[in-house]
């Protein structure tokens, strides 16, 4: 069992930056690729990025590429999200995930969710 905690989500202004961070207990954390998710309201879960066990690789959805950074400390069973340049449709709740299978983080299948994190930007 993985007990993930997001933290970090706020009101900001549009163009501004924010860092989520997901804290993890329980199993070993460097086993799982770690993957960030939104969902919006009225909208569908949106798989947002993902890195590897290693933080050796790194992919984005096409919405976000160039704008935020996934990064991931496995000394402190933590991965982060910065959001930089932050649009008025970045406003979501956003989840973490874990998953032993990167290529799984792509559909969504993703073993353990933490309990989300709300990111509102305002114009």
């Amino acid at each position: 069992q993985v007990h993930l905690v997001e933290s970090g989500g706020g009101l900001v202004q549009a163009g501004g930056s924010l860092r989520l961070s997901c804290a993890a207990s329980g199993r070993t954390f460097s086993n799982y690729a770690m993957a960030w998710f939104r969902q919006a309201p009225g909208k569908e879960r949106e798989f947002v990025g993902v890195i590897s066990w290693s933080g050796g690789s790194t992919y984005y959805a096409d919405s976000v590429k160039g704008r935020f950074t996934i990064s991931r400390d496995n000394a402190e069973n933590t991965v982060y999200l910065q959001m930089d340049s932050l649009k008025l449709e970045d406003t979501a709740i956003y989840y973490c995930a874990a998953s032993e299978v990167i290529a799984s983080t792509l559909r969504g299948e993703c073993r353990y969710w933490g309990q989300g994190t709300q990111v509102t930007v305002s114009s």
